[in-house]
């Protein structure tokens, strides 16, 4: 028997622990084949996608701002990797193009 707390959240809610867990479990993002349909109280469609942790199962209500946090997310996650040396370098007005190559 499946005794997992059960939980409807906003994407404005979420914990970062949560939001991992999505990202993780939809690196790609979500397809329609992710999506479950269900009426709440009020009698409102709506939209969610699951995840679930060790003692609780989250429907994370979708939005356009829920597929923007998680791609936020995701990018945040590669901001560790990344060299600043040349952020922010506008190149001359000779360069063609904004390749590496040293060649001229």
């Amino acid at each position: 028997m499946n005794n997992l707390k059960r939980v409807i959240v906003d994407y404005k809610k979420l914990t970062p622990e949560v939001l991992k867990l999505l990202v993780d479990k939809y690196p790609d993002g979500y397809g329609d084949n992710d999506v479950i349909n269900f009426r709440n109280l009020k009698g409102e469609l709506i939209e969610a996608v699951e995840v679930s942790t060790d003692d609780t199962k989250y429907l994370v209500k979708i939005s356009s701002k829920l597929e923007h946090t998680m791609a936020n997310f995701d990018d945040d996650d590669d901001d560790d990797d990344l060299d600043t040396e040349d952020l922010g370098k506008i190149p001359d007005d000779d360069d063609e193009d904004f390749s590496d190559s040293e060649e001229e």
